[in-house]
């Protein structure tokens, strides 16, 4: 059977946020991105509010967002992204933000990320860097369905764009312990399992999805230094260098890292078409689940796109979602 031929774009490894956006009029596009007080969010944030976009960061530290989106406004010459409360790992922050939400939307940009040291886990028990990265986001796409079909409705279509990472490659979904509960516990392997449910998140929430006018796609955003490192263990940090080292990948600045969501989210190639990875700025190739990250710094794994798998995974986070908040409060312990 012949390979289907890759979705490519204009845009380069090196184009920027801007370059994609630029000359096109976002006016009247309602749009939320998680993470937005820092890093690639910002970015993200700044060149749809550049654009015409009205803006929307969902953040943990409103103070920090308010920061943000002051100067959002001040340096765009656009009205000031509005700022609301959201912590992934707390389930009662997702249910007030969607609740709150009035209106369509026609992006959402699933941004925000976590990287944990050791061990950590939410109110429920959760593996922390699982259920932020990935839980979290899910429950609020989930949540949001209705405003982003309408979104879909009134704009020819809405996108979700889910931010994964090369990290991915490490590890595909441990169904038999998603939570770290059995198995010694390994903070980059946590991370790439919650990585690669990104990428599947898209490839099922399409599935689902686009009979409503809503596709998904994941993006990895290359390598780029933010607040996400900070709580990396000498080991991770080993394990970057020699990654970057050995041409697995060459840091960006956050302007070319906030290119790539900015694509799957503005891009007429992606307008109708989801369950994709892209990797800077291209729909990625895919690579064997078995491949060697060394001798496959870029692409996707098989493990990442593979239909059956997104399917089981949406089934066990909206079983895992649908069990009762517990009565401490959730989020970091």
């Amino acid at each position: 059977m012949a390979e289907s031929v890759l979705i490519s774009t204009p845009f380069t490894a090196a184009s920027t946020a801007a370059d994609v956006l630029r000359d096109l009029d976002l006016t009247g596009v309602r749009a939320i991105v998680t993470g937005g007080s820092s890093g690639i969010g910002t970015e993200t944030a700044r060149a749809l509010t550049a654009a015409g976009a009205e803006v929307t960061l969902a953040v943990r530290n409103m103070a920090a967002g308010d920061t943000v989106a002051e100067a959002i406004g001040t340096s765009t010459g656009r009205a000031r992204p509005q700022v609301a409360r959201l912590d992934l790992a707390d389930r009662t922050t997702v249910a007030r933000f969607v609740t709150a939400w009035r209106g369509p939307l026609h992006l959402l940009i699933n941004n925000a990320g976590v990287v944990t040291g050791g061990l950590e886990r939410t109110g429920e028990g959760w593996e922390l860097q699982f259920a932020t990265n990935h839980l979290g986001h899910f429950a609020l796409a989930t949540g949001l369905h209705g405003a982003l079909a309408r979104g879909a409705s009134d704009r020819d279509g809405a996108r979700i764009v889910s931010v994964s990472s090369t990290a991915h490659m490490r590890s595909g979904i441990d169904f038999d312990d998603l939570h770290f509960e059995h198995r010694s516990y390994d903070p980059q392997v946590a991370y790439a399992q919650s990585k690669t449910a990104n990428s599947l998140f898209a490839v099922e929430a399409t599935r689902l999805w686009a009979p409503d006018g809503i596709v998904a796609n994941a993006v990895n955003p290359g390598g780029v230094a933010t607040g996400l490192q900070r709580n990396f263990t000498s080991r991770q940090r080993q394990s970057l260098d020699a990654a970057e080292a050995a041409g697995v990948f060459t840091y960006k600045t956050v302007e070319q890292g906030a290119a790539t969501s900015i694509v799957a989210a503005v891009s007429p190639a992606f307008a109708h078409s989801g369950g994709h990875y892209l990797d800077d700025t291209q729909e990625a190739y895919t690579v064997p689940s078995d491949a060697d990250l060394a001798q496959h710094p870029h692409g996707v794994k098989e493990w990442a796109l593979d239909p059956a798998t997104a399917e089981r995974l949406w089934a066990v986070s909206t079983e895992l979602l649908c069990a009762r908040v517990p009565q401490s409060r959730t989020g970091r312990l």
